[in-house]
């Protein structure tokens, strides 16, 4: 009766490892070129929020990376404070090689400037948010852009405004697989547990 009992279990714990493993999709790092095809310019005076569209057209989540290409110029990392108001002097880190790619290491905000003050005024510049493994709503519009009162930062005609269309939906693969597999682990505890006391 034991050897039946631990053919069982063995059984069981053989189906709970192939359901996980099969059932829970993985996807693939990504390098994301910054700007599409026109990458790391200026953007022209009717379309300031250029970056933060594509931005909102994409999803960010650890391990992918941003490659900036770009001539004369340069990418900024910066702090939230930075971003805003286009401060290029205490950068957290600065690439200035032409073809810079970041690896985006953490869920949350991270945000990247221009190295020229002027350029990141007339909207080059990006917010990418990171996803986390666990983020369940994504926000359906690109970031708004506040200013300083009494800055002329941001005093782009009224054509530019941003657009609003919605981003797809999240996949729940992860958490229905999830799901399951926490489900067939209780099954093959209890199982196990029944064995154990078995007369």
């Amino acid at each position: 009766m034991a050897s039946i009992s631990a053919l069982f279990c063995t059984c069981m714990m053989m189906m709970m490892v192939m359901l996980v493993t099969t059932n829970v999709p993985v996807e693939a790092v990504k390098e994301f070129k910054v700007g599409g095809d026109k990458g790391w310019v200026l953007p022209d005076a009717n379309n300031s929020a250029t970056y933060n569209q594509w931005a909102s057209r994409n999803r960010f989540h650890i391990g992918d990376s941003l490659s900036f290409e770009y001539q004369n110029d340069s990418v900024l990392v910066v702090d939230k404070w930075d971003y805003y108001h286009c401060n290029t002097t205490e950068p957290i880190t600065s690439f200035s090689n032409g073809k810079s790619v970041i690896q985006l290491d953490r869920s949350g905000p991270f945000y990247f400037i221009s190295g020229d003050t002027d350029h990141c005024k007339h909207g080059q510049r990006l917010l990418v948010e990171v996803m986390s493994m666990h983020m369940h709503h994504i926000p359906s519009s690109p970031p708004s852009i506040a200013f300083p009162p009494g800055s002329d930062i941001g005093t782009a005609p009224a054509s530019s405004a941003i657009s609003t269309a919605p981003a797809p939906s999240p996949s729940s693969g992860i958490q229905v697989s999830a799901t399951l597999g926490s489900v067939f682990m209780a099954l093959i505890a209890i199982s196990v547990i029944f064995l154990w006391f078995e007369p």
